[in-house]
């Protein structure tokens, strides 16, 4: 194997493989525990939300290089219509997920395009929605939050040869955040509060 054929997409194809085989030899050694957290930051709808630790195989691991804080809000305009003081732009968290989705669909596509000898010149996709605030300001009940996102869209621009759009569709819907995002998931909600002090009323 020539080192042309050692390398595509920026990944060494003969450790892929062997880490594919390894995967599917002993899957859990590839599980993966991922978390986020977002503190309130005293303005509605601004949180500081925080990345650092995983666990890969059971085992945590956590490093300087993995803490990244992201600030969210949303749009100035509409803070500026609902009465928020100094509003500022900042990334709102729908879009954060909308780009996450946009991305992931490039990482399904993308690895396995790798794994499968396919040569890829330009990849970019586009992700949007229409998104109804009702439900979040209570102006619709909770049972109506099916009602909340319409047209929700996936544009996949791709260039290359041999290109198979069944293929590239279905390495599309491969990508972990569009699981996420597609399918029912069971979210399991704690609510904590401070305890109430014993005597208390």
């Amino acid at each position: 194997m020539t080192d042309d054929q050692q390398t595509a997409h920026g990944i060494d194809l003969e450790t892929l493989e062997g880490f594919a085989e390894h995967a599917a030899e002993n899957p859990e050694t590839v599980q993966l525990g991922l978390g986020a957290s977002a503190t309130y930051e005293g303005t509605a709808a601004h949180s500081l939300a925080k990345v650092n630790s995983y666990e890969l195989g059971g085992e945590t691991i956590a490093r300087d290089t993995r803490e990244y804080t992201v600030p969210y809000g949303a749009w100035k305009e509409v803070l500026d219509a609902g009465g928020w003081l100094g509003a500022t732009d900042r990334l709102e968290p729908i879009e954060a997920a909308l780009s996450a989705l946009a991305a992931c669909i490039n990482v399904g596509i993308s690895i396995n395009a790798a794994a499968n000898g396919v040569e890829i010149d330009h990849l970019e996709t586009r992700v949007r929605t229409d998104f109804d605030p009702a439900v979040l300001f209570s102006l619709k009940e909770l049972k109506e939050a099916d009602t909340v996102y319409e047209n929700l869209t996936a544009e996949v621009e791709i260039d290359g040869e041999d290109l198979d759009q069944d293929l590239i569709d279905e390495w599309a819907r491969r990508a972990p955040v569009y699981t996420l995002v597609s399918l029912a998931q069971d979210i399991d909600m704690t609510i904590n509060t401070p305890t109430q002090v014993a005597g208390d009323d």
